[in-house]
């Protein structure tokens, strides 16, 4: 993370006010300690305001139900972007649980199965970020969306916790949490100094072909966390998406200090057997790393959640350290 007053590129993502100081210390069904409510959090499409400490939270945003679990809650419905199956979450989740959610649906929610869920809370703060979605949440119950100025799937991990913490009535836990991360950061990038200013692509296949991440997207930011500067190439690349198209006459572009590939419901050999893929310089000399799809790193680092986040760096910075040259 950066400074919490210039978090990545959404400095003023997210502005909270709290309308009043009634304190309990109970703790409710959701899981979460009682807060201060009622609190305002200001969203892409207007201030939310949630009158009273939430009971019973469905989790829908990227990455939303992991933020939740963390602080304390249990959601009784959420979204499984990563087809984790069982309660949706990654091994470094599991055991979280008290009960099993139901499982929504991810880009095209079943909002019929949702309000049967009789929510008093939606979380939906990383997402398509359409309209369209966030109308008919916001008809079933409150719901906290994308935070002020975001796009697509880009809310910061900074916005994301601060969001979903204030919204449980919990943002001191949400403070904690994030500076936690920060020092874990903060120890992996001061145990390898040779990440410090060498440039990365992170480039995904999928069955339409090649793509790399711009800064925002989670995986880019958890490079640069680490020292490492997003490929300058493809940065400039303007774009209103979380990633650029490559097509494969222009692959040499993906050439960085080190790359990192991400294979999406596809073959890994598809990356590694692509003939242009190995053409790529920095391919050529060994500074790489291509994650399985099915692998458990590969998940850890694309959910980038408070929870997954420690299991990336411990499973994934010993990886690219034997890489980089």
């Amino acid at each position: 993370m950066k400074v919490r007053s210039i978090a990545l590129l959404f400095v003023t993502a997210i502005v909270l006010t709290s309308c009043a100081s009634n304190t309990t210390d109970s703790t409710d069904e959701s899981g979460a300690d009682g807060g201060a409510f009622p609190v305002t959090i200001d969203t892409e499409f207007g201030a939310v305001t949630i009158e009273s400490q939430p009971e019973r939270v469905v989790a829908l945003g990227w990455g939303d139900a992991e933020t939740a679990l963390a602080l304390g809650a249990q959601p009784v419905g959420a979204s499984d972007w990563l087809a984790f199956g069982g309660d949706g979450v990654g091994p470094w989740a599991q055991g979280l649980y008290k009960d099993s959610p139901e499982l929504i649906g991810t880009m095209e929610p079943s909002f019929e199965a949702l309000a049967a869920l009789a929510p008093d809370l939606i979380l939906d703060t990383k997402s398509s970020g359409d309209k369209s979605r966030n109308d008919p949440l916001a008809k079933i119950a409150p719901t906290v969306g994308m935070p002020v100025g975001s796009d697509a799937y880009l809310t910061s991990l900074d916005d994301q916790v601060t969001s979903v913490a204030t919204a449980l009535g919990v943002p001191e836990k949400g403070e904690d949490l994030l500076a936690q991360i920060d020092a874990q950061y903060a120890e992996a990038k001061a145990a390898h100094p040779e990440f410090a200013g060498k440039t990365v692509t992170v480039i995904a296949y999928t069955s339409e072909g090649w793509g790399a991440y711009v800064t925002g997207d989670s995986r880019v930011d958890f490079m640069t966390e680490l020292g490492f500067v997003n490929n300058p190439r493809v940065q400039v690349v303007p774009t209103e998406n979380f990633f650029i198209p490559v097509s494969e006459e222009n692959l040499d572009m993906l050439d960085a200090d080190f790359v990192v590939a991400l294979p999406i419901y596809m073959p890994t050999t598809d990356v590694t057997n692509n003939a242009l893929f190995q053409q790529i310089p920095a391919v050529k000399d060994g500074r790489f790393i291509v994650l399985d799809s099915d692998s458990d790193i590969s998940d850890a680092f694309s959910t980038n959640s408070v929870l997954s986040i420690p299991f990336a760096l411990e499973q994934l910075v010993p990886l690219i350290a034997e890489r980089v040259s």
